[in-house]
């Protein structure tokens, strides 16, 4: 054919195909019938069109093709943890995880024949050490990829109070990122206590936006150029907001970075949110994973650290932690996630959302700091009220069956038995402490429904 087929139709504008949509509803409300408010306050309407927006969309800088398979862990024994390390490496593992629980972890066992050229390494340490950071920036390679997560404010939100206090944490924090050129902002921790995606980056800007505030007295301006900036993000069911929560992220960032002289590219670790996964029909928790981890491939995530169906209830077994890197190993091999960089682009509907999630993010950030910055709202109790009220609202639409949760609050199945399959506990922990702040509490959404099921259980 000498002219395209599609040359043969005339162009249908928006507002005609509105105009088509309401001829056919014969009278019922357009707006109360097809469009649908989220709870970050965004109207998702029937469908999107290129006359909405004035200028085509940017091509995204991220390339989905080049994430990395990454699988945590915990390291108690550290023998037994490099032996892990080694296998998991042969296994599809592009990248580890290590947790450090204390200073006596020797890393010169812990990454004995590991091939640092090969493979990512990230170090989650529980303490704070300059020394210790030391030890581990000694294997740093000209062609290896090491990152220390330090992230003090994301301690002190957590927990309610800092490894030590203000002035000596802030002493070795500097000294840290001075060393590792690398500071880690922990955004997963706001989605699993329930805050909704626009709060998740509004106080993720402005988690950030502390450090760079202090940046500008400790570091000269080529050490700000080559700052490199993890955004650990826990990933939601909600299948394309979380694609554009992710690419909304990059475009805060970049925008934030700028103004401070810092390097605009960030560093996106993205793991499966817990907040959604339940002990009953445990098995369902493995489609919300592949959905989750999808999300997040699409959305740009440098590296996905897939979550194991019974993280909640089970200790790290072989069997679960093999299914999870399998997931992402399908995906990235078998469903060809390794074929097409930014595939979201041009989408009309997620440009859409990434363009109203970072516009509403943004205006959080802006009311954030027009009353004292994130530290000083986290500490009158502001940013935990804002949490636990997102968290209530989506609590509620859960228990009233407007929130599913497949197997949990609908179809599910009586004969599931499970009192004899716990060996973590899955339920919220109430140790009361006295700490600076309130903390930021993680809770999952069946977490009463789960607990009330189990004792009926043992009765």
């Amino acid at each position: 054919m000498s002219k395209s087929l599609f040359n043969q139709f005339p162009d249908v504008s928006s507002k005609e195909w509105k105009q088509k949509i309401q001829a056919d509803l014969k009278g019922v409300d357009y707006n109360k019938t097809l469009i649908w408010q989220t709870n970050e306050g965004i109207d998702v309407k029937p469908f999107y069109h290129k006359d909405e927006f004035n200028t085509l969309p940017e091509v995204s800088a991220s390339e989905v093709t080049k994430f990395k398979i990454c699988q945590t862990i915990f390291v108690a024994n550290v023998a037994k943890s490099n032996t892990k390390a080694l296998d998991i490496a042969t296994r599809g593992a592009e990248a580890i995880k290590f947790i450090i629980p204390t200073e006596d972890i020797s890393i010169k066992e812990l990454l004995q024949h590991i091939d640092l050229s090969n493979i990512n390494l990230y170090f989650e340490l529980q303490f704070l050490s300059p020394e210790y950071v030391k030890r581990i920036n000694s294997y740093k390679q000209q062609n290896s990829s090491i990152y220390v997560n330090t992230d003090i404010i994301g301690k002190l939100s957590a927990s309610g109070n800092w490894f030590s206090n203000l002035k000596d944490d802030h002493k070795y924090f500097d000294s840290i990122i001075s060393s590792t050129k690398t500071l880690s902002i922990n955004v997963s921790h706001y989605q699993n206590a329930g805050a909704n995606i626009t709060q998740q980056l509004g106080y993720a800007l402005a988690h950030a936006n502390e450090y760079l505030n202090h940046f500008d007295n400790t570091l000269d301006n080529n050490s700000k150029e080559q700052l490199n900036v993890i955004f650990n993000v826990s990933i939601g069911t909600n299948y394309f907001f979380e694609i554009a929560k992710l690419r909304a992220l990059r475009i805060l960032w970049k925008s934030l970075a700028s103004q401070y002289g810092v390097n605009t590219e960030c560093h996106i670790f993205a793991t499966p949110s817990i907040r959604n996964k339940t002990i009953y029909d445990y098995n369902t928790n493995l489609l919300r994973t592949t959905t989750e981890c999808m999300s997040a491939i699409l959305g740009g995530a440098n590296t996905v650290n897939n979550l194991a169906y019974d993280a909640v209830y089970h200790k790290d077994n072989e069997f679960s932690e093999r299914i999870a890197r399998n997931q992402l190993l399908i995906l990235k091999h078998e469903s060809y996630f390794n074929a097409v960089n930014n595939p979201a682009d041009g989408a009309y509907y997620i440009e859409s959302l990434t363009a109203q999630i970072s516009e509403k993010a943004l205006d959080l950030f802006k009311d954030i700091e027009a009353n004292g910055g994130f530290l000083n709202q986290l500490k009158e109790g502001t940013i935990q009220r804002k949490i636990k009220e997102s968290a209530a609202k989506e609590q509620k639409q859960f228990d009233e069956g407007e929130l599913v949760l497949l197997g949990t609050n609908k179809h599910p199945n009586k004969e599931d038995i499970m009192h004899s399959e716990i060996e973590l506990y899955p339920f919220l922990k109430t140790n009361p402490v006295k700490t600076l702040v309130e903390p930021i509490i993680n809770k999952r959404l069946s977490n009463a429904l789960d607990e009330n099921r189990l004792n009926k259980e043992k009765l």
